[in-house]
């Protein structure tokens, strides 16, 4: 494994993980290709538009919302593209409730230009 590419990678994780939290697309849209695909268990998103459509309904329903990442493994992790699998977190206030709820995570990363972004993400939740 080598070190420097995995502490550039997970740097680029705590990035992604920021932006979101940041509620403002516009930050998080960096991080990802816009060819991207996301799948979610409610939901399949194509393209940055409809990624985008999806983290603005999600920042509309959950206020206040922060969202974490841990325990990353990278499964695969190569000069151009890698792969890491992760447990998330959030909580946040739904019609002025706080709930919370997670589950595991699989990204899939791609270099293009120089620059790290997010190609594929797949998000599950826990089961009960």
């Amino acid at each position: 494994m080598n070190k420097t590419l995995s502490a550039e990678l997970n740097l680029f994780l705590k990035r992604y993980e920021d932006a979101t939290n940041s509620q403002d697309f516009a930050q998080v849209a960096e991080l990802i290709a816009d060819d991207a695909v996301y799948w979610f268990t409610d939901s399949s998103c194509e393209g940055i538009a409809a990624i985008r459509a999806y983290f603005d309904k999600g920042w509309a329903t959950v206020k206040d919302e922060v969202y974490s990442i841990r325990g990353v493994r990278w499964v695969a992790q190569g000069e151009t593209v890698s792969t890491c699998t992760y447990e998330f977190h959030w909580q946040g206030y739904i019609e002025g409730e706080l709930r919370e709820g997670g589950g595991r995570g699989t990204n899939v990363l791609v270099k293009r230009d120089g620059r790290w972004q997010i190609i594929h993400e797949h998000l599950s939740i826990e089961q009960n």
